[in-house]
């Protein structure tokens, strides 16, 4: 018998520690800032540590900041084992070198493809263990809608969140037995330093905010209810989800307005 979700509390996360890999600033940062304020211990880390140390600051006290790489096999396995109970772990870590294929370096899409895909194939790993181990916790990945719909200059992004997406629904299949959720957050166009590229040409923000059916950019804080639901007893059977948070950007082929009668 499980015990009865307490709609009044569902989202709270008094008494549970939260990990944020890529704290240090945008998607990640406002992750950190929402679980704290639903009462999670946060540990912001981070390969930048001054970014992580200004999100602590920001989530309030009970949060600790930690400098870590998530290319660092050896260090993530270390992190896990030190930090002991881990409840929730968030991984928002990625990169996107925007180019066409055929203008692609082997060394940027390595770094692309290492960073996204084998960095969370070894954050999966480190930290679901210790979660199947103990019976419990909840892991969040960050896809992207570009794992679905895509255009040119985007293939190895896109390629990369597709296989992170793959990756944590396998994770789900596989520890949903010891008691563990894994699910993917698959955010649209958010302003973050990402999308500064982007955001700094008026035509293309203009082009990407029509796209959306909300006709309008989202905001990093509007990513980070997703990330409380997911964590919380809100979503206990809830796992192997994709959950699109895109302002509608996957829902509509178009905008065609057929003419009123």
């Amino acid at each position: 018998m499980t015990t009865a979700l307490d709609y009044t509390t569902m989202f709270r996360l008094d008494g549970r520690r939260a990990v944020v890999l890529g704290a240090g600033s945008g998607l990640g940062r406002e992750a950190a800032k929402a679980l704290a304020a639903q009462g999670a211990e946060v540990v912001c880390a981070d390969i930048d540590l001054a970014g992580a140390a200004r999100t602590a600051e920001l989530a309030g006290p009970k949060t600790t900041v930690l400098e870590m790489d998530v290319l660092d096999r050896s260090a993530l396995e270390r992190v896990a084992n030190d930090l002991g109970e881990v409840d929730v772990l968030v991984l928002t870590a990625g990169t996107h070198v925007r180019k066409r294929l055929l203008d692609y370096s082997p060394e940027e899409f390595d770094r692309v493809v290492t960073l996204n895909l084998r960095g969370a194939f070894d954050v999966i790993r480190a930290f679901g263990g210790p979660m199947a181990r103990r019976g419990r916790g909840s892991i969040i990945g960050f896809s992207s809608m570009r794992a679905v719909a895509l255009e040119p200059g985007q293939g190895v992004y896109s390629a990369s969140k597709a296989g992170v997406t793959q990756l944590l629904r396998a994770a789900a299949t596989e520890f949903g037995t010891s008691g563990v959720r894994v699910n993917a957050i698959a955010p649209g166009i958010v302003e973050t330093p990402l999308t500064a590229q982007i955001m700094a040409e008026p035509d293309w923000y203009r082009a990407y905010a029509e796209k959306s059916v909300l006709n309008r950019w989202g905001r990093a804080e509007e990513i980070a209810g997703a990330v409380v639901y997911l964590a919380s007893d809100a979503s206990s059977f809830v796992t192997g989800a994709v959950l699109a948070v895109d302002g509608g950007w996957t829902v509509a082929d178009g905008r065609f307005e057929p003419p009123s009668r």
